[in-house]
């Protein structure tokens, strides 16, 4: 087995494991489920800034990244989120991640970012529908006109 044959799949499950973990974090914040926001069992008010907005980010694109659809785009979005976290909250308190709490922040950040580069991988909904649309423009064959 050649690694080109299980690199769709492996970045497929790079891709779904990143993408639970991140609705998990949306879904503690918003619903209070999973421990709550920052393992408080509270939620974020909602329409908080910039809390509950990066929570609604989480879960939804998030989401999206997790199912394989609008994949590349809401990967970008997810990882600017997290740049976003991780300068304005965590680096203000010190640069290097281990000190300043932000390490999930910045592998959320570079990993969507992979994502975003790389693509859905071989087992997601984006690849489907391409799929799906390269096999009707190959089997379409324009009618013949008749005079």
């Amino acid at each position: 087995m050649k690694i080109g044959q299980i690199s769709g799949p492996v970045l497929s499950l790079f891709r779904v494991v990143t993408g639970l973990l991140f609705v998990c974090h949306g879904a503690s914040s918003i619903f209070g489920v999973l421990g709550g926001s920052r393992g408080t069992g509270q939620v974020l008010p909602f329409g908080s800034w910039p809390g509950w907005w990066a929570a609604a980010i989480q879960l939804v694109f998030g989401s999206l990244v997790l199912i394989g659809l609008f994949t590349r785009v809401s990967a970008l979005l997810c990882s600017g989120s997290m740049a976003y976290a991780y300068f304005v909250v965590h680096a203000p308190q010190n640069l290097f991640p281990i000190r300043n709490g932000g390490e999930a922040a910045a592998m959320f950040c570079w990993s969507f970012f992979l994502i975003a580069v790389f693509g859905p991988g071989s087992w997601a909904l984006d690849t489907l529908i391409q799929k799906v649309r390269h096999n009707e423009v190959e089997g379409y064959t324009p009618a013949t006109v008749q005079a």
